[in-house]
């Protein structure tokens, strides 16, 4: 996976863990809302939460089709979660090339320099981060991180919530590309199958890498 699991989280990470019971007895699965923000109080984009197993046990996955597209000179999503085996479309909706390219473990792949949208999607066959590139553009930045679990979800302004979980105990790994400790996290929290979990997490974070910016207009260029 993309850092070691580290199970003892320094203190300063934790804010607060509310378990509530759902009013309808008829509810037989449960669910975990994530409220993320950073070491400033503000809600956080850009991360992902997922459950690395349940009692002990991994669940099988269902490969998707999946879209990361390359606008304004961004990756877009930022950040992207996909279960093992999925396949990932790479569209250039810029009025330029872009040559996409990863060295990561996970996945290592090229796609040079190309308009529209490539024929073959890429598969991603193996659990952990793949950083993406653009050959070219140099302040490209994106990542995917690949899960071996149908558990998972990304956090969209502050907010992330995995539903139709069976009960019992859960490992949650909460995921976000500049955590300070360069690790994940993982939690344990224990559920019933009528219960709404919600819990809260505060990261801290490094500074930004990455240079967003709009395309530059005029010249001869890629």
């Amino acid at each position: 996976m993309p850092h070691s699991v580290n199970a003892r989280v320094p203190a300063f990470i934790f804010s607060f863990l509310v378990m509530q019971l759902w009013c309808g007895s008829a509810v037989l699965a449960a669910s975990l809302t994530l409220t993320l923000t950073d070491q400033n109080n503000a809600a956080l984009d850009d991360a992902i939460i997922y459950i690395s197993n349940i009692n002990g046990k991994h669940a099988a996955t269902t490969p998707q089709n999946v879209i990361v597209d390359q606008l304004n000179e961004m990756f877009v999503p930022h950040v992207r979660a996909i279960p093992v085996g999925s396949r990932v479309s790479f569209p250039n909706s810029d009025h330029i090339r872009h040559h996409v390219y990863s060295f990561s473990e996970t996945k290592t792949f090229e796609l040079p320099l190309y308009t529209g949208v490539p024929t073959t999607p890429v598969q991603f066959d193996k659990a952990g981060l793949v950083t993406l590139g653009c050959n070219i553009h140099d302040h490209m930045l994106g990542y995917i991180l690949v899960v071996d679990t149908p558990w998972y979800a990304e956090v969209h302004d502050g907010k992330a919530t995995i539903s139709n979980l069976p009960a019992g105990q859960l490992a949650v790994v909460v995921w976000h590309p500049r955590m300070a400790q360069e690790q994940v996290l993982q939690l344990n929290l224990t559920v019933t199958a009528d219960q709404n979990a919600s819990l809260a997490q505060q990261l801290e974070l490094r500074p930004e890498r990455m240079v967003r910016r709009a395309p530059r207009r005029g010249g001869n260029r890629y």
